[in-house]
């Protein structure tokens, strides 16, 4: 074999060589630049629009095309803790016309990991696009701010962002799972059968010193308003209620019906907030949810009384 045919045959198998590199380097990396949970500090930046049809809401800062900036990812205990922040569209603009959902043009969702302090408010927009509101941020700790939002001509979406605040953390347990909540002189029961992966009906009933309330009044649009959170991740769960009041078939109690969306087995805390006689109430629940699992069959002691929820203004809780 002479020099030349060496050299071709060196080159041939270089080349070979070349291209298998080339192609598991295509198959292993780089890694894509996920658009996972929101972490401290700092702003996100707006984002393309893209589909999220398999994921849960609130574990993305910016999803379609849209961001939640808080002014102030980091900050102290303090029982009245103003906190703003704006949601942001994909050219980086505040967005400042809404479509209203469950009365009111964004739901704000406050809740440390652990699941203590759930807090529900609605906050001021100003002209500029920056929403405003009040927090009881007196116990440290990491939180998580979901933005519950119609953007106008948009779709419905759920952001989540970290707000950090310092101190000393006494981290909770979350608490077992149950299928009665007290909130002082009310009972609240959950019943029904919640299914992964499929739209599974329940229902809370309230009575009030062991009497059924029959005369709940409208909060939000319904008789009831029920917030979903997954323990492992703080996923939001979308929970729509059965019926309306003033439809002629929807009852004022005991019972609100819900349809609930769970994505996944594991463990669930659920927020009931009602109102009764002028006072806006939230009840608490852990919930374990199995390939085949029973509400109704979970242990029925029960949980810790559950105080009433932030219902101050301007964001008079959820």
């Amino acid at each position: 074999m002479n020099a030349t045919t060496k050299f071709a045959g060196f080159a041939v198998g270089l080349a070979a060589v070349f291209g298998i590199a080339v192609a598991v380097g295509a198959t292993i990396g780089p890694d894509p630049d996920p658009s996972g949970p929101a972490g401290h500090g700092g702003h996100a930046a707006p984002s393309a629009p893209g589909p999220s049809t398999d994921m849960p809401g609130g574990l993305m800062v910016t999803d379609q095309g849209y961001t939640l900036e808080l002014d102030k990812p980091n900050t102290t205990t303090a029982a009245q803790t103003p906190i703003s922040f704006r949601i942001l569209d994909a050219t980086g603009a505040p967005v400042t016309k809404y479509q209203t959902s469950h009365d009111k043009d964004l739901h704000l969702i406050v809740v440390r990991r652990d699941m203590a302090g759930f807090q529900h408010v609605h906050p001021v927009l100003d002209p500029a696009g920056t929403w405003s509101v009040p927090l009881n941020l007196s116990r440290a700790g990491d939180y998580r701010v979901f933005a519950d939002f119609t953007p106008a001509g948009g779709s419905n979406l759920t952001l989540g962002a970290d707000l950090r605040v310092a101190g000393n953390y006494d981290v909770q347990a979350l608490p077992a799972p149950a299928a009665t909540a007290r909130v002082g002189e009310y009972e609240i029961t959950l019943t029904g059968t919640i299914t992964p992966g499929a739209a599974s009906p329940v229902t809370l009933s309230v009575s009030r010193n062991g009497a059924p309330v029959t005369d709940l009044q409208p909060y939000l649009g319904a008789y009831g308003h029920l917030v979903a959170l997954r323990a492992a991740d703080l996923a939001y769960l979308h929970v729509h209620p059965e019926g309306a009041p003033g439809d002629g078939v929807t009852p004022a109690g005991p019972g609100v019906d819900f349809v609930v969306n769970a994505p996944s087995t594991g463990d669930y805390r659920l927020f009931l907030d009602f109102q009764h006689q002028g006072v806006v109430r939230t009840a608490e629940f852990t919930l374990s949810v199995t390939t085949s699992n029973e509400a109704a069959a979970a242990p029925t002691a029960p949980t810790a009384p559950t105080a009433p929820a932030n219902h101050g203004a301007p964001g008079h809780g959820h």
